[in-house]
């Protein structure tokens, strides 16, 4: 079935939602600069929900477009990199001595973790589950967590989260875990199953009953909730890593694959690891060029003293090979 045709009006759609987002994170600063920090905190918001759907749209519309791809970089680097940087320098860093070196490192490690990103993306995946996580935490993920001693002085007013010193460690730990080499999730490839659609759809209910009642509340809860999901992403890469059954299969059977592998252990069994078998197909092709068609003519070595191997080193060898001795009938 062809492709619908859309007029040009139609696929600059995608850019200028990217160009929103961008004069959303500009707007934050502007805000920052008036001090209305609340009206900062929506301008990224706003920016992540354009940075959201700029991509959908280009991929709906078919109007996916180098420019777009470069253009969304940028966009990000500014609205959550460099805005929220100057947002915590405005609000809480400005009279500290280290507060623009503090901006400064966010700031350089945002731009860092967007190259990194668009050099990632032309790289051949390692495992097939690799599009299942992000490395590092991305843009929109650490603006917002960032912005988690902001929001809670919002909704309780001044405290020790709002001292100069932890604002600025706590940027610094969030810029690290942007560049950092941790597998975080990615939940543009999750599938929700048929029967957990109705619970999810309370939750969200939830979820936007409290922002619109608490926001600034809603937002840490946020905050806090994502970034505790980082231990389970580096389980689950691991686990993956370690399971190469389960990298064909859906998602949702995944738990299935994670019990009988389970049971397995319970009986004693060993999971059947391709690295293992990749390795001993290894060993079995260096010892042919080595030896020719007999690999086990290790037996034509000589040991270190000069004298040949005797018939005990035999065995040894087949058995580092992977091969077994034929009983002769």
């Amino acid at each position: 079935m062809p492709a619908p045709a859309y007029n040009a009006g139609i696929r600059l759609l995608p850019n200028a939602v990217t160009v929103l987002a961008l004069c959303a994170g500009l707007s934050a600063v502007y805000f920052a600069l008036s001090g209305r920090f609340e009206l900062c905190t929506a301008a990224v918001g706003a920016a992540a929900l354009c940075d959201a759907l700029d991509g959908r749209l280009a991929r709906l519309l078919d109007a996916s477009t180098r420019i777009g791809a470069e253009l969304d970089s940028l966009a990000d680097l500014v609205s959550f990199g460099v805005a929220p940087a100057l947002v915590l320098y405005i609000w809480a860093l400005e009279g500290s001595r280290f507060g623009w070196i503090v901006a400064l490192v966010f700031a350089v490690c945002m731009a860092l973790r967007l190259a990194r990103f668009n050099t990632l993306i032309d790289v051949e995946d390692e495992y097939p589950f690799t599009k299942e996580f992000f490395v590092g935490v991305p843009a929109p993920a650490a603006a917002l967590s960032a912005g988690l001693p902001l929001y809670l002085t919002l909704h309780f007013g001044p405290g020790w989260w709002s001292a100069p010193l932890l604002v600025g460690l706590w940027a610094m730990a969030v810029a690290a875990l942007m560049v950092s080499r941790l597998p975080t999730l990615s939940f543009k490839t999750v599938r929700v199953p048929q029967k957990y659609i109705a619970p999810l759809l309370v939750l969200v209910g939830i979820a936007a009953a409290l922002l619109i009642t608490a926001p600034f509340l809603g937002l840490a809860i946020v905050a806090v909730l994502y970034l505790g999901l980082i231990p389970y992403s580096g389980y689950l890469h691991r686990w993956l890593t370690r399971h190469p059954e389960a990298w064909g299969v859906p998602v949702r059977e995944r738990r299935a694959v994670a019990r009988a592998a389970r049971s397995a252990r319970r009986l004693g069994l060993r999971s059947p690891l391709r690295r293992r078998v990749a390795g001993r197909a290894s060993a079995m092709a260096r010892a042919v060029r080595r030896f020719g068609d007999d690999p086990a003519g290790a037996i034509q070595r000589r040991t270190p003293n000069g004298r040949a191997p005797g018939p005990a080193q035999v065995p040894r060898n087949r058995l580092r090979l992977g091969l077994r001795r034929v009983r002769r009938r």
